[in-house]
């Protein structure tokens, strides 16, 4: 067989992710404390770009505002000044309200302008091989990964993930339960009982108000809450005054009991978050405001605060260019303004694309604005990246490490993602939220041993309200609330 050369031409289809792809997949994802990091850095190594200390308002409003609301707001020059305005019908229930598509926005309750937010591209879908620093796991992440397998109900679930952010380094919950209560919607007692199944996480002790209460959930891990414990807890002045005379006489026991009991609230820790390591917590800046105006709009814009402003300094590149002698001078001159271009541009899209799917999560989500946590739809990363003509992985990016501020409190953008159980009717689906709600509410109510309900039952029951669930799904939520069995319950109804 003979050997040759020869010369070929082929024609093919390929993605080739550049450096400045990279770079704005990159700034998408960032955290808005993130992108500043990596602005100054920017600032630092190209002399051609500088901030833009201008102060800039809006030019042309987008809808019905609330003066006294928006009066003080200065929104920066681009997609910073952009802001939507979405309707929601108050007087309509929630069922009622329509989820569809970004083409029948105008019929779902919302009078969208995208007039000033443009159009928005999407950036191309790519791994992240930026390698990261191993550091030790903070407190806060250890108790997310509990709560990912926690097993609570939707709903639980929602609730669960703002106790958990208003945990602080030691392990105390620093929120008033009443006020969030109100702020979610949803009653107290039902906020307790998420609160004390979260007390059950690792490190023991998270999750309490104060030291008696922290110390009183390591001893009942120990199964250490007798009496005379009890009443040292609700004495704990008295033990920082050492007036052991007043202890013996409180708790109702000798010397040597009294000082097996100190001994024993001394192994125990005041502060258990501080074996996790991690920087202190800072205070979260929403990257979306989302608030309430005049004829039932949600009025959605971005946080200025929170987004860089950058100006190429098109003097200076004049200058340095001209006197630029070398070529490998000239080449440093127009890497610098290529750079800098990008990273305008990339900043500017990146600010668009946060702000359209904010402003579709909350044409989705204006039920749990409106009523609450229990009104939260189905929802997923495909519903919104068909909406809004994007791809789900730039929508998973955009919702990663991004807040909204609402009227309810502020929440990451992940936290609206909800899963859904078809309607039996085939009308709009259920939440699964909602529906381990309608489960757990059912089996409350059971006051008798007749009353009790079997799993089947309880199917057969939500398909009368039109839920279409199989019975091992019922069980399977039932055993993740921790729900005893129909066989369990008429057990402890008959002996109550």
């Amino acid at each position: 067989m003979a050997l040759g050369a020869r010369l070929e031409m082929r024609q093919g289809q390929g993605l080739v992710i550049t450096p400045q792809l990279q770079q704005a997949i990159k700034l998408l994802q960032l955290s808005n404390m993130e992108l500043e990091t990596y602005v100054e850095g920017e600032l630092e190594r190209n002399p051609l770009l500088q901030r833009d200390e201008r102060d800039s308002e809006p030019d042309v409003e987008a809808g019905p505002r609330d003066a006294e609301d928006f009066a003080s707001d200065s929104i920066p020059e681009g997609a910073a000044e952009a802001h939507m305005d979405v309707t929601h019908e108050a007087e309509a229930s929630p069922g009622e309200r329509n989820t569809g598509d970004a083409e029948g926005a105008g019929e779902a309750g919302g009078a969208v302008d995208w007039s000033r937010a443009g159009k928005g591209g999407s950036f191309e879908d790519s791994d992240d091989f930026e390698q990261r620093l191993t550091r030790e796991k903070t407190l806060a992440e250890h108790l997310y990964d509990q709560l990912m397998v926690s097993g609570f109900s939707g709903i639980e679930y929602a609730a669960a993930t703002v106790l958990v952010d208003s945990v602080d380094e030691g392990g105390y919950l620093r929120v008033d339960m009443a006020e969030t209560a109100g702020r979610l919607g949803c009653d107290l007692t039902f906020l307790e009982d998420v609160l004390r199944m979260l007390q059950r996480f690792e490190p023991i002790g998270v999750f309490a108000r104060d030291v008696r209460e922290c110390l009183m959930l390591q001893l009942r891990e120990r199964d250490r809450c007798d009496p005379a414990m009890m009443a040292l807890l609700d004495n704990l002045d008295l033990l920082a005054r050492r007036d052991l005379s007043a202890l013996r006489k409180a708790c109702g026991v000798d010397d040597d009991d009294l000082k097996d009991m100190i001994s024993e609230l001394r192994a125990l820790t005041p502060r258990p978050g501080a074996a996790f390591g991690g920087e202190p917590s800072q205070p979260v800046a929403p990257d979306v405001y989302v608030r309430e105006g005049l004829g039932g709009l949600w009025h959605v814009e971005l946080n200025s605060d929170t987004l860089p402003r950058l100006l190429v300094d098109q003097r200076y590149h004049a200058r340095v260019s001209a006197g630029a002698r070398t070529d490998q001078e000239k080449v440093f001159v127009a890497d610098c303004m290529a750079s800098a271009n990008w990273l305008v541009k990339s900043l500017d899209q990146r600010a668009k694309t946060i702000l359209k799917v904010a402003s579709e999560i909350v044409r989705q989500q204006d039920g749990f604005l409106a009523y609450g946590v229990e009104h939260l739809r189905p929802l997923n990363l495909k519903t919104v990246a068909d909406a809004i003509g994007m791809h789900e992985s730039t929508v998973s990016r955009v919702t990663s490490n991004k807040y909204i501020a609402t009227p309810r409190g502020m929440f990451e953008l992940k936290f609206f993602f909800t899963s859904g159980i078809a309607n039996s009717d085939g009308g709009e689906a259920h939440s699964s939220e909602s529906v381990r709600h309608k489960i757990k509410q059912l089996i409350e109510t059971e006051r008798a041993e007749a009353e009790v309900h079997s799993d089947d039952r309880i199917v057969e029951i939500l398909k009368e309200t039109g839920v279409d669930i199989a019975r091992r799904t019922v069980a399977k939520y039932r055993e993740a609330m921790r729900i005893p069995s129909s066989v369990e319950r008429r057990r402890v109804l008959k002996h109550a």
